[in-house]
């Protein structure tokens, strides 16, 4: 049964940092690009960074770049969310997400930031606020 588990959201400061993970089970989470997208309340679910299979090459939205960090550990079948400076504006719900038709050799080195995924986790809250 394919499963994804976030965990690390919380509360933080404007200029703070967290760092979220997303466990997976019954499938090997490297086999396929993966992303990270967010809702706010009131607003539509937002993509901001995804991942492909093989070489890990990370792609971000322009929200987040140069603040937000994807990264993997294969032994654990978890990746990461990097954020770092923090801004009240990045209060979501933050979800991981797969999809089992992206393997093969288009995604070892590309993940679709903007198409859909098929497989979710429940996602975890960040609130950031003084």
């Amino acid at each position: 049964q394919v499963q994804l588990v976030e965990s690390g959201g919380g509360l933080v400061q404007p200029g703070g940092s967290l760092r979220l993970s997303c466990a997976a089970s019954g499938f090997t989470l490297d086999y396929y690009a993966k992303g990270w997208f967010r809702q706010a309340p009131g607003k539509e679910r937002e993509a901001i960074s995804c991942m492909s299979s093989r070489d890990g090459s990370a792609y971000y939205a322009d929200s987040v770049k140069g603040r937000f960090t994807i990264s993997r550990d294969n032994a654990k079948n978890t990746v990461y969310l990097q954020m770092n400076s923090l801004k009240p504006e990045d209060t979501a719900v933050y979800y991981c997400a797969t999809d089992l038709r992206y393997s093969g050799s288009r995604y070892y080195t590309w993940c679709p930031l903007h198409e859909g995924y098929d497989y979710w986790g429940q996602g975890t809250q960040v609130t950031v606020s003084s």
